[in-house]
């Protein structure tokens, strides 16, 4: 589990305002790690021991991301993992989804979908907002900006 600490905001007692899964954050750095040994196929088991990843965990990960169409798989023993795409159009959101669904959500529903009456109807607005910002982050990063290449 990864949190980002309020900035400024708050008791100073640990609050956290944007929470980051596990399995999202694997998701994106086995992505990165993908990015960084092309053009080669990468193992799932490779990836995991780069990453430090649980082995299990990331293959229902990779899954999912082929499922999602941002990867293919090769089998055999020569197999592995490519983007199936370039690195230069895949996003850091369009992981973030394949993975995890919603960028942000209240109460477990959609952000778009909450409804506040009263004294707290502009609440919703705030959210949207929230969820506006972080989308303009994580839709706006790609795959090729954030890899390092490995070198040998």
């Amino acid at each position: 589990m990864h949190q980002i600490e309020k900035a400024g905001f708050g008791t100073g007692q640990g609050e956290w305002i944007v929470y980051v899964s596990a399995r999202t954050d694997y998701a994106v750095r086995a992505m990165l790690a993908i990015t960084a040994g092309q053009p080669g196929l990468v193992k799932a088991a490779e990836l995991a021991a780069a990453q430090d990843i649980p082995l299990s965990f990331l293959q229902g990960i990779l899954l999912d991301l082929r499922r999602a169409g941002l990867l293919h798989s090769h089998r055999g023993v020569d197999g592995g993992y490519a983007l199936a795409r370039p690195a230069e159009t895949i996003t850091v959101g369009d992981v973030v989804r394949a993975v995890g669904g919603a960028l942000t959500t209240v109460r477990g529903l959609p952000t778009a979908t909450t409804t506040y009456h009263g004294a707290a109807t502009g609440l919703r607005d705030v959210w949207v907002a929230v969820e506006e910002a972080i989308e303009g982050v994580v839709d706006h990063k790609t795959l090729a900006e954030l890899s390092t290449p490995i070198t040998n």
